[in-house]
């Protein structure tokens, strides 16, 4: 851990596991914010690769912002993230955002966060997903396909039954863990995300839709993108994919796709 006092309200969080791949893209994307005012918390989760070692060796060398290294040993998306926040608000974080190791948020991602949050109010955003085109080339086909699978998961949530009634303050849209900040104080009076493992169920649904419940604060930002790995789509295909996120009806034989 760097020993640098935090003094900056806003945590970027991100959980990692084996990620030896790919964390470094992550890292160097948010180095490159143009608003570099924020804290970052790196979230091992049990990993066995070497991308625990490319994250110390990152918060010992890095300068842009305070960087704190935390080993989460009960692997599971929902537990490391949690981990993760609630070290955050013990540093003194008022807002805590999260990204994740396979993704890469564009340059004024923390500052159009903090337009929305610190500016605008809003104690829960949720940003736009877009494809990363680094790790393979996209063709137009591929590019509108994953358009349309986006599309059809946000629209079946909208539609559902269980995503509508009196208890809800706003209209259901989709928060994705790999592009959502929220307020300290609302997470903690949510319940934070569940303490749960990837093959369980999804921790930003069940985060989401405590927050609806509590707060109108909150909104989706389209200029507040992260660029998401298309790995785990290419590995499942479009439908499985969609059964996967919706309730997790797929089960696939390899869970965390590297």
């Amino acid at each position: 851990m760097n020993a640098v006092k935090d003094e900056r309200r806003l945590f970027v969080v991100v959980p990692f596991y084996n990620e030896e791949r790919g964390i470094a893209a992550t890292l160097q994307a948010l180095v490159d914010q143009v608003d570099r005012s924020f804290s970052l918390v790196l979230v091992n989760n049990a990993s066995t690769d070497g991308g625990a070692e490319l994250a110390r060796e990152f918060s010992q060398k890095n300068n842009s912002f305070p960087v704190h290294l935390l080993h989460e040993p009960a692997k599971g998306t929902g537990t490391a993230s949690d981990t993760g926040f609630r070290f955050a608000i013990e540093k003194g974080a008022r807002w805590i955002a999260r990204t994740d190791a396979d993704c890469t948020p564009d340059r004024d991602w923390t500052q159009n966060l903090m337009v929305a949050l610190r500016d605008e109010g809003l104690e829960f955003v949720a940003g736009k997903i877009l494809p990363r085109e680094d790790e393979v080339p996209l063709t137009l086909r591929w590019r509108m396909t994953l358009a349309v699978t986006l599309w059809v998961a946000e629209s079946y949530g909208k539609i559902n039954i269980r995503r509508r009634g009196a208890q809800f303050r706003y209209p259901y849209f989709m928060a994705a863990g790999n592009n959502l900040a929220i307020s300290a104080s609302l997470y903690e009076r949510s319940g934070g995300f569940p303490r749960s493992t990837l093959e369980d169920l999804n921790e930003d649904l069940v985060l989401s839709e405590a927050v609806r419940t509590l707060t109108t604060r909150a909104a989706k930002r389209n200029d507040v993108i992260v660029r998401n790995s298309t790995r785990r789509v290419r590995s499942y295909g479009i439908w499985n994919t969609l059964r996967w996120y919706r309730n997790r009806a797929y089960k696939p034989k390899v869970v965390d796709i590297r």
